[in-house]
C-alpha cells in the first residue's frame, strides 16, 4: 500500500488517523520487509499483531507464512481487514481493545507464539506491561515504538530512562533497540523519531519470581526514585526495622537510590521481603 492507496482507503471509510489512538500507518515497503526478516518469526510460527491498521505489515507477514492473529480496536479498520483478508487461512482477526484482551485465552499454555507489530503509540506501555506479565508470554517480540519508549525499555541501571517498566520488562526479556526510524516513513508522520525494538525471552521463569510482591515493590520504589531506598522500603512494608534487616541481608546500603538496582537486585530484594514475612506492599 502506497500513500495514495492509503488516502483512498481512509476516504472510503470516511476517517482520519486518530491521534488519540496513535494511528500512524507504516508504508515503506523496504522497511516492512526488513521488519519481517528481522522479527525472529519464521514460516509456520504463530504471530500476534496489535494495531494492524490497513494491513500493510499484516500482508507481508501472511505472505511469509506466519499464522497471524491481529487485534484491532477501530471497528472501521476491522471491517476493512475482514474484507481484505477474507479467505486467507493463516489470518485471524480479533476486534477488541488490545489492553483488555486475555492473551492466555487467545494463546493457551503450551502454545508458542511471537508478537510483531507497529504498536499504536498511545497504548504501548500499557500493552507491553500486560503482555510481559501474562502466564504464557511470547517467545519474542519485535515492536515499532516511539524512540523514547524504546530507550526506556532497553535502559540499564543508573540511567535517566531506567524505570519500573524497564525492570518489569527486562525481568523476562533481553531488550535491544534494533533500528532508529525517522517520521517520514509513516503517514501521517509522527512528531518524534521511532525505534524498532527486539525483545528476546531470557531464562528467568515466573516460578522463580514473587509476582504478588515484585511488581508493586518495583513500582513503589520508582515512584520515589530520588529518595534513599532504606526510607522508601520502610514505608512500603510498614517497618523501618524490617527494612534495615532486609537491606542488610541483600548487601544493599540504605542510602542507595532505586535506579541503581539491577533487575537481579530487585529479584533478590523481593525474595528477602518475602522471607521476612512481608506479604503486601503499601502505596
Amino acid at each position: 500500500m502506497n500513500k495514495q492507496e492509503l488516502i483512498n482507503a481512509l476516504e472510503s471509510l470516511g476517517m482520519r488517523p486518530g491521534r488519540g489512538l496513535g494511528q500512524n500507518f507504516l508504508l515503506d515497503g523496504n522497511l516492512l520487509e526488513w521488519i519481517v526478516r528481522n522479527s525472529g518469526a519464521a514460516c509456520g510460527d504463530n504471530v500476534l499483531e496489535v494495531g494492524p491498521g490497513f494491513g500493510a505489515l499484516t500482508e507481508k507477514m501472511v505472505d511469509a507464512g506466519f499464522n497471524v492473529t491481529a487485534v484491532e480496536f477501530d471497528h472501521r479498520l476491522a471491517e476493512y481487514l475482514r474484507k481484505r483478508f477474507h479467505g486467507v487461512k493463516n489470518f485471524k482477526l480479533v476486534e477488541a481493545d488490545a489492553c483488555k484482551v486475555d492473551y492466555d485465552e487467545l494463546f493457551p499454555a503450551g502454545t508458542a507464539y511471537r508478537s510483531v507489530a507497529n504498536l499504536p503509540y498511545a497504548i504501548s506501555s500499557v500493552f507491553i506491561a500486560k503482555i510481559v506479565e501474562s502466564a504464557n508470554q511470547p517467545v519474542s517480540m519485535f515492536f515499532m515504538l516511539q524512540k523514547e519508549m524504546g530507550e526506556r525499555l532497553a535502559a540499564g541501571p543508573g540511567t535517566k530512562a531506567y524505570g519500573a517498566l524497564s525492570v518489569r520488562t527486562q525481568l523476562f526479556y533481553d531488550v535491544e533497540i534494533a533500528k532508529i526510524v525517522p517520521p517520514q516513513v509513516f503517514c501521517p508522520p509522527p512528531e518524534v523519531d521511532s525505534a524498532l525494538v527486539a525483545f528476546v525471552r531470557n531464562c528467568r521463569t515466573a516460578e522463580n519470581i514473587h509476582p504478588e510482591l515484585f511488581t508493586p515493590l518495583v513500582r513503589n520504589l520508582f515512584n520515589q526514585r530520588r529518595k534513599q531506598i532504606g526510607k522508601v522500603l520502610g514505608q512500603a512494608i510498614g517497618s523501618k526495622e524490617k527494612a534495615a534487616r532486609i537491606l542488610a541481608d541483600c548487601g544493599f546500603a540504605p542510602e542507595l537510590r532505586p535506579d541503581k538496582l539491577s533487575v537481579d537486585d530487585f529479584i533478590k530484594l523481593a525474595d528477602s521481603v518475602c522471607a521476612n514475612g512481608c506479604t503486601t506492599i503499601r502505596g
